[in-house]
C-alpha cells in the first residue's frame, strides 16, 4: 500500500476583491484555480525529485476538494529560469479558501531520472558523484503542517497560484543515522503580482538570488531573506520571478568571488529588469562545524546555518547570504567552499535564540566553528 504525507502549505491572500463584497466575498458561481510548481534552486545536487500524489484545497464552511491527482515524480532542479510544471487546473465554487495541501507519495512513478534509470525512491536527490540518496519524511510531518492563509476564487475569474519549492532549505542532513530528511519549504506566490529579473551571469552553474535585507529585524536570521533563487544555464542565462518589490541581486559559484549589484533592483508587477554580470575568480578555503546541539529537541529537529558576508548595496552597508544548509540535531557539517574573507554564520532553529558566529576563511585552509549549542 502506498504511504503518503500530508504537507499543508500556506497561500497568499488574494488582493483582488469584489467591488460589492468584502475580503471573503464572491459573486457566486464558479471560478478557476490554476496551481503550478517551480523551484528556488540550488547547485548542491545534480537533481532533486519529489512525488506528488494529490493536490487539495479547503473551502471555508465546505471541506476539502481535490484539484488534481498527478501521481507524478517531479524533477525540481529542472523547474528553474521560468520553467513551471502545472499541478492542477480546475473550476471550483467561488468563495474563500482557507488552505491547500499537497499529498506526497513514497512510491515514485515509472519514469526515469537523469541517470536513465527508474526512480529508486519517491523523494530523493542525486549527489555530485551520481549516487541516489533517499529523503526520509520526518514523523512529525505525517499529520501535515498547518500554515493557513486564505485566497479567494471569484466567480468567472482565474486565480493562479505558484508553489516555489525551495530545494536547498528543504533538504537536511541527519546526524549519526546518515539519513537525509525532507522538510519542505515552499513559498506561495500569486502570478499576477510577480515581476521578472533576468540576464547573463557569464557562466553556467551560478546561483543567482534576489535577497531582501532588513537590518532592523530583531532576530538575526530575519535580517536577510532570499526571496527567489535559480541556477544559470550552460550559457549563463538566468530568470527570477519575484513579487513586486526592492531587492539585492547576488550571484555565487564555488571558486569565484560573489557578485553583488551595486544598486538595488526595484520592480513593479509585470516589469522586466535585465542585469548582466561576470564573476571573478577567487582563492578559497572551506568551512566546517558542529555537532549542532538543540537541548530538549529530538533527532529530527534541525538548525539552519546561513553564511553571510558584508556588502554595500545602494551606498549602504548590509549583509548578503552566500550559502545556507540545514543540519539536524547532533549532526556536523564540513567542506563548505567559500572565497577567502570575513563572514558571519547565523545559526537558527525554532523556539531558540539564534547564534551569530564571525569567522575568517584563509586560502587552502579549513575553518572549523566547533560545537554549536543553543
Amino acid at each position: 500500500m502506498k504511504r503518503s504525507l500530508l504537507l499543508a502549505v500556506s497561500l497568499l491572500a488574494a488582493l483582488q476583491l469584489l467591488a460589492c463584497g468584502g475580503g471573503r466575498g464572491s459573486s457566486g458561481g464558479t471560478g478557476t484555480l490554476s496551481v503550478a510548481l517551480t523551484d528556488a534552486s540550488t547547485d548542491d545536487y545534480r537533481a532533486v525529485y519529489v512525488t506528488i500524489r494529490r493536490v487539495d484545497v479547503h473551502r471555508e464552511g465546505g471541506g476539502w476538494q481535490t484539484v488534481s491527482e498527478p501521481g507524478k515524480t517531479y524533477s525540481l532542479l529542472e523547474l528553474v529560469n521560468g520553467v513551471r510544471q502545472r499541478l492542477g487546473l480546475k473550476d471550483l465554487p467561488a468563495g474563500y479558501y482557507t488552505q491547500m495541501r499537497l499529498i506526497l507519495d513514497d512510491d515514485p512513478d515509472n519514469t526515469r531520472n537523469i541517470l536513465g534509470v527508474l526512480h529508486p525512491y519517491g523523494n530523493y536527490f542525486i549527489d555530485r558523484s551520481d549516487s541516489a540518496v533517499e529523503l526520509k519524511v520526518p514523523s512529525g510531518l505525517q499529520t501535515g503542517i498547518k500554515i493557513v492563509r486564505g485566497f479567494t476564487i471569484s466567480g468567472g475569474g482565474t486565480t493562479e497560484i505558484l508553489l516555489d519549492f525551495d530545494a536547498a532549505r528543504s533538504i537536511v542532513q541527519a546526524g549519526s543515522s546518515g539519513q537525509w530528511l525532507l522538510k519542505p519549504t515552499i513559498k506561495v506566490l500569486e502570478t499576477r503580482e510577480l515581476c521578472r529579473i533576468e540576464g547573463d551571469a557569464g557562466l553556467g552553474g551560478v546561483l543567482v538570488s534576489a535577497q531582501v535585507y532588513d537590518g532592523s529585524a530583531a532576530a538575526p536570521e530575519d535580517r536577510v531573506r532570499v526571496q527567489a533563487a535559480t541556477v544559470s544555464d550552460d550559457s549563463g542565462g538566468y530568470v527570477l520571478f519575484v513579487p513586486a518589490g526592492t531587492y539585492s541581486l547576488v550571484g555565487c559559484k564555488d571558486g569565484y568571488a560573489p557578485y553583488v549589484r551595486t544598486a538595488k533592483i526595484a520592480a513593479a508587477a509585470g516589469e522586466v529588469v535585465t542585469e548582466d554580470f561576470d564573476l571573478g575568480a577567487a582563492d578559497t578555503g572551506t568551512l566546517a562545524g558542529g555537532p549542532v546541539s538543540i537541548p530538549g529537541g529530538v533527532a529530527e529537529d534541525h538548525a539552519t546555518v546561513s553564511v553571510r558576508k558584508a556588502a554595500t548595496v545602494g551606498g549602504a552597508p548590509e549583509q548578503i547570504e552566500v550559502k545556507s544548509i540545514g543540519v539536524t540535531n547532533g549532526a556536523s557539517f564540513d567542506a563548505l567552499i567559500l572565497p577567502v574573507g570575513d563572514y558571519t554564520a547565523v545559526v537558527s532553529t525554532a523556539g531558540k535564540a539564534s547564534i551569530e558566529l564571525p569567522f575568517t576563511i584563509a586560502k587552502g585552509l579549513e575553518t572549523n566553528l566547533g560545537a554549536i549549542s543553543f
